[in-house]
């Protein structure tokens, strides 16, 4: 199947799924659950008031508009102007094309007030034949408007265009039928050709290109798609050839039966690994939002310790058909020993199993400590009187790892600073010398800057002249 098939989507984000969506469990909750700034008493006649936008679109530009080589990606571009009067305003478009579809809606939210510009481009990438079409832009909202079409032509035909091979127009059929068990369709259509050669064709299912594809026919070949929306649906599908030639086959109407259509939306969560260590410590609970199909918004919240939490959303875009999901996460910082438990729940749905993670804070070992040992020593010397010498000698003990600053003051004066550190319980010695004047006494102290202090006294060492006057009249 081609890669043009995946886009099923484009089946499966019906109008009928899209109303599912909302009424289902994924539907967005009341602005009140939510904690939505949505001013739910705003009338009618107060949004009524403001004028509708003024809206024009300038004409679709093909680009390249003629090309003889294959593959051509050819791109179109339309650019809207809206003329806005505040608030929000949002401009939805869609591609009409020359072969009868059209595209997805999209829409734009544009802000304030004031001449806003919106560009839209789509590409599509031809691989071969003679194809000549033309594009459009249609403004669904706020205001309807179509450009003027962008036409395109594209002659890179195989070597055999001169042989007189053609699709039988009259030829081409679709059929499709309903399989209920399996809530799907099987669109079955046969391609006729004259000849042998390449055919290029899609198929359009409600009026959109659901799947795009080359074949080779000889003479007469099978081609398949199919449908599977996950939820009841009804329309039609016709076959078209691009290439070579312009034909269509009748309309092949289905009808799919599905017995559950409603999306299917669960949470799951899974704790942390129980912890050991060093206190605080952060801890992420992660969870998983899954929906079974569809596209929409999905409300939860975290259930902490039996305690809610605020409205979130994640959003599924529908693609691919399939199970979707989403991760979540909800840290919890822990800053003593204990358990924390975690669940989310679902906006209008199930709550998931409660998970816990544990946390054990090792106690920090006990600080270092530092003080200064008994048997500190002081005392002055002659230097060569008057002049002396003080010096002291002291220990300083460690409890265990520690970086401490000792110093020497000598009569309040600080004489010597310095660093001692400890990589393990122990003792270091610590000394100083300084001059000083022998004929004073003095005190030195020895001091563990923001710790203990010891202040020793010292004596005098010279002895003045007169003193030793004195001395020799009582000789």
């Amino acid at each position: 199947m081609s890669g043009l098939a995946r886009k099923l989507a484009a089946v499966g984000a019906s109008t009928a799924m899209l109303a599912t969506m909302a009424a289902g469990l994924l539907a967005t909750p009341a602005a009140a659950a939510s904690g939505s700034t949505t001013q739910a008493g705003k009338t009618a006649s107060s949004s009524s008031a403001t004028p509708r936008p003024a809206v024009s679109v300038s004409k679709t530009k093909a680009s390249p508009s003629h090309s003889d080589e294959c593959p051509t990606r050819v791109t179109f571009s339309s650019r809207i102007k809206v003329k806005a009067y505040g608030g929000k305003t949002t401009v939805a478009y869609r591609w009409l094309r020359g072969n009868g579809s059209k595209s997805a809606v999209k829409t734009v939210v544009l802000k304030g007030k004031g001449v806003k510009y919106v560009t839209a481009k789509e590409s599509s990438t031809f691989k071969g034949g003679d194809l000549k079409g033309w594009q459009a832009l249609q403004v669904l909202a706020p205001r309807k408007v179509t450009s003027a079409k962008g036409y395109f032509k594209v002659s890179c035909g195989d070597e055999g265009d001169d042989d007189k091979y053609v699709v039988n127009t009259h030829t081409v059929g679709a059929q499709a039928w309903v399989d209920e068990r399996n809530c799907e369709a099987t669109l079955i259509g046969r391609i006729t050709a004259s000849g042998t050669r390449w055919v290029r064709y899609q198929w359009v299912v409600n009026g959109r290109v659901v799947d795009r594809d080359a074949v080779r026919v000889y003479g007469s070949r099978k081609v398949y798609h199919v449908i599977r929306p996950h939820e009841s649906l009804r329309g039609w599908a016709v076959l078209q050839i691009l290439s070579p030639g312009d034909a269509s086959s009748n309309r092949a109407y289905f009808k799919i039966w599905c017995r559950d259509s409603s999306p299917k939306v669960s949470a799951s969560v899974n704790a942390p690994s129980n912890y050991e260590g060093d206190c605080p410590v952060t801890r992420t609970f992660t969870g998983t939002i899954s929906a079974s199909h569809g596209r929409g918004e999905v409300k939860y919240r975290w259930i902490r310790d039996g305690v809610a939490g605020g409205w979130q959303s994640v959003y599924f875009d529908g693609r691919g058909y399939g199970h979707q999901s989403r991760s979540v996460s909800d840290s919890w910082t822990a800053s003593a020993s204990g358990t924390s438990r975690r669940s989310i729940e679902i906006y209008g749905g199930p709550t998931s199993g409660t998970v816990e993670g544990k946390v054990t804070c090792k106690a920090a070992p006990p600080a270092s400590k530092a003080w200064i040992q008994a048997g500190t020593s002081v005392k002055q010397v002659e230097a060569g009187c008057p002049a002396g010498s003080v010096t002291g000698t002291g220990s300083i003990y460690a409890t265990g790892p520690i970086k401490v600053t000792v110093t020497w003051s000598l009569n309040g004066s600080v004489v010597k600073s310095e660093d001692l550190e400890f990589t393990s319980e122990g003792t270091k010695s610590v000394s100083f010398t300084s001059a000083s004047d022998g004929l004073k006494a003095g005190n030195a102290r020895l001091g563990i800057v923001g710790g203990g202090s010891t202040t020793l006294d010292y004596e005098a060492v010279c002895v003045k002249a007169t003193d030793k006057s004195a001395e020799a009249k009582d000789a």
